[in-house]
């Protein structure tokens, strides 16, 4: 890019991307779907919370290192060639475009809570959700500076209710209140496993600092800063949810919920509060859209940049914006918004973000090998690597064989794909050239 500083991300800008890309809409639902694992939950959320330390840790020291644009793909690319490279790429490139599909009916649904029509009018939902993506596209057209501001006025609004939840869960623990019965589920480690799947989607996002790294001020400062300041933030939050619900809601009032946070908050606050939840929940949901149609636009782009994407997509606007990866990822993800309109919004979401997290495990699976081969001199990220090589696989093994399937479906077809892109991006566009 050749643009100038003042187009560039700033680290609070750069913060806010990382923890608004990780709390979207998912930590508003997980504790229902998580109720009914019980204490495993718990632990689910301390063992995922540990392994993508190891991943912030491992892409900020990869960071550090090769400051370049693309995160997972210039990571693999360096460390194992082209194909590898592009094998994150695409991977990670699938898990932005069609997990933005759920969280783009997530913000519709919220909002469905405050305005019921939008719940019983066909099509409605779905023209709402995809006027949200091009909203959305439009300000990151204008470059990353609006796309940022947008970014720290929805992060510091999206943790209110939240940080109202552990706060709550924290008076009642100092004042004694009674607790929720244990629901006596056994822990098991297959448990656990589905637990530590399931709780990821709330991490996805972790790396998203590394992505427009051309495009930040200082990046080889303020990329890992950033990753693993954000990452601890985001998993101090989850925890505290995850204990306010194990110790104060039970089980099964937890898993019938349709709004868990918002009853929680409601028990001392009112009924009202729903609504205000809802509301804070679809600017949640609006933000991390936000954050991820930025980082959607940015990896066709890169993969271009490094000539295993066709040249077309390496042209950028005067603004320095790769304004056809976000047009054509943007147009993927509308496609896959009407293709589902008439599912239910509850499990078009719970389907989608499992196979979306099932495609993006491969790209953070490569990274962590990647900073293996990389990284040398460095015992830490050596430790670091391994667990999270590990922790990838584990996840992946608990989502599940149908989401697994999906997932390997989709990856398998960009790979055959490969030998096209690759003849096709044999050279690519000067930097800077208006598309």
């Amino acid at each position: 890019m050749t643009g100038s500083g003042a187009r560039k991300l700033g680290f609070w800008a750069l913060l806010a991307l990382v923890v608004g890309n990780m709390i979207g809409s998912g930590i508003y639902l997980l504790p229902a779907t998580l109720a009914p694992l019980g204490w495993n939950q718990a632990i689910g959320w301390i063992v995922t919370l540990g392994g993508a330390l190891c991943l912030a840790a491992v892409f900020a020291g990869l960071s550090a290192r090769i400051p370049r644009a693309g995160g997972p793909y210039a990571y693999a690319d360096a460390a194992f060639g082209p194909v590898a490279g592009y094998t994150a790429a695409w991977s990670y490139w699938v898990m932005t475009w069609v997990g933005n599909g759920a969280i783009a009916i997530a913000v519709v649904s919220n909002l469905s809570l405050i305005f019921p029509a939008i719940g019983t009018t066909p099509f409605l939902p779905a023209a709402i959700a995809v006027a949200c993506v091009w909203l959305l596209t439009l300000v990151n057209l204008r470059g990353v500076r609006a796309a940022g501001r947008v970014q720290e006025v929805t992060t510091v609004l999206k943790v209110l209710p939240l940080l109202a939840l552990v706060a709550l869960a924290a008076w009642f623990f100092l004042s004694g209140a009674p607790r929720a019965p244990d629901p006596g589920i056994a822990l098991t480690s297959g448990t656990i496993a589905t637990a530590a799947g399931l709780t990821f989607w709330g991490f996805l996002g972790l790396e998203s600092a590394t992505v427009p790294a051309d495009k930040v001020e200082n990046a080889e400062r303020n990329v890992p800063r950033a990753t693993m300041i954000g990452v601890a933030l985001t998993g101090v939050i989850y925890l505290g949810i995850s204990m306010a619900f194990a110790l104060y809601m039970p089980a099964a009032e937890a898993a019938a919920s349709p709004a868990p946070v918002a009853d929680f908050l409601g028990k001392t606050f009112g009924l009202g509060i729903a609504v205000v939840v809802a509301l804070f929940a679809a600017i949640s949901a609006f933000g991390a859209l936000n954050g991820w149609i930025l980082v959607q636009g940015e990896m066709p782009w890169a993969m271009a940049k490094g000539g295993v994407f066709p040249a077309w997509f390496a042209r950028e606007n005067a603004s320095g914006t790769p304004v056809r990866g976000h047009l054509v990822s943007s147009g993927l993800l509308t496609v896959i918004v009407l293709v589902n309109s008439q599912k239910g919004m509850g499990k078009l979401f719970e389907f989608v973000g499992s196979v979306s997290i099932s495609a993006g495990l491969v790209a953070y699976l490569l990274s962590a090998l990647a900073a293996l081969r990389l990284v040398k001199g460095s015992p830490t990220i050596t430790v670091y690597a391994v667990i999270a090589a590990a922790f990838t696989l584990w996840a992946e093994w608990g989502l599940g064989l149908e989401a697994n399937l999906y997932g390997a479906l989709l990856i398998l077809a960009g790979l055959a794909l490969y030998p096209f892109v690759r003849s096709a991006g044999s050279s690519a566009a000067p930097a800077g050239q208006p598309g």
